[in-house]
């Protein structure tokens, strides 16, 4: 069975465009047609990505986006925005979505990006601990996309996983936050670093035992950020 992509947006032209060109790259696609419709769909079915319209009837894909992260849902989403209307990526990305694209698009590019997603946040079945990474109390499995502090599994949103696990393999390398956006974030948002110091902060909320005196993730002033081990 083929990677399965939920499509959310009112407009039945766009989705037209977008389930047939998903289903000729292989994916099983699936639409509904405002945030209400959204919400019930991914709450009673599994899908591997959502593409997230910003204005919709009923809840705007912001609200939507917000709500399932609330949930707990760490399927990647797509948001998908119009030249005009006003969308503050930052605060996009802060509230879960994983990417974004702009209207108009054209198929390929869409294609594209869900294959780039999927192959970022593809979770593999492996059970060897050999692969764990272990930073004094913190304990994070790669392919499982799991990580424990103090033997409690935290919850992150895929994009804070991907952060946590870079700065874990870069362990006590000092990274700028330029770096951290070129690897975590690819090229799309190269000189907005106002992205990387919200998902520290998220990061720190989750794995410091004091947000005020991070023991784990120090920020290097001038420079950017490490992770190493609590004194």
């Amino acid at each position: 069975m083929g990677k399965r992509i939920l499509i959310v947006d009112d407009e039945e032209s766009i989705v037209t465009l977008l389930k047939y060109n998903i289903e000729q790259a292989g994916f099983e696609a699936e639409a509904v047609y405002d945030g209400e419709e959204a919400l019930n769909a991914a709450d009673k079915e599994d899908f591997d990505l959502i593409i997230l319209d910003l204005m919709l009837p009923k809840l705007d894909g912001m609200e939507v986006c917000r709500t399932l992260r609330q949930r707990g849902l760490e399927v990647p989403i797509l948001m998908l925005t119009a030249k005009d209307e006003e969308f503050d990526r930052v605060l996009g990305l802060e509230i879960g979505a994983d990417d974004y694209l702009t209207k108009p698009f054209s198929p390929r590019e869409v294609v594209a990006r869900i294959k780039a997603i999927l192959r970022r946040f593809k979770k593999k079945d492996h059970d060897d601990s050999s692969d764990k990474i272990v930073i004094s109390d913190l304990v994070i499995y790669p392919d499982q996309y799991e990580a424990y502090m103090n033997q409690q599994l935290l919850e992150f949103t895929p994009k804070e996983f991907e952060l946590l696990l870079y700065l874990a393999r870069n362990f006590g390398k000092v990274l700028s936050r330029d770096q951290l956006l070129s690897a975590v974030w690819n090229y799309d948002f190269v000189g907005d670093t106002r992205i990387v110091d919200v998902h520290i902060s998220h990061l720190r909320e989750k794995i410091e035992p004091d947000t005020k005196k991070p023991a784990y993730i120090k920020t290097i002033r001038g420079l950017g950020y490490k992770l190493e081990a609590p004194k």
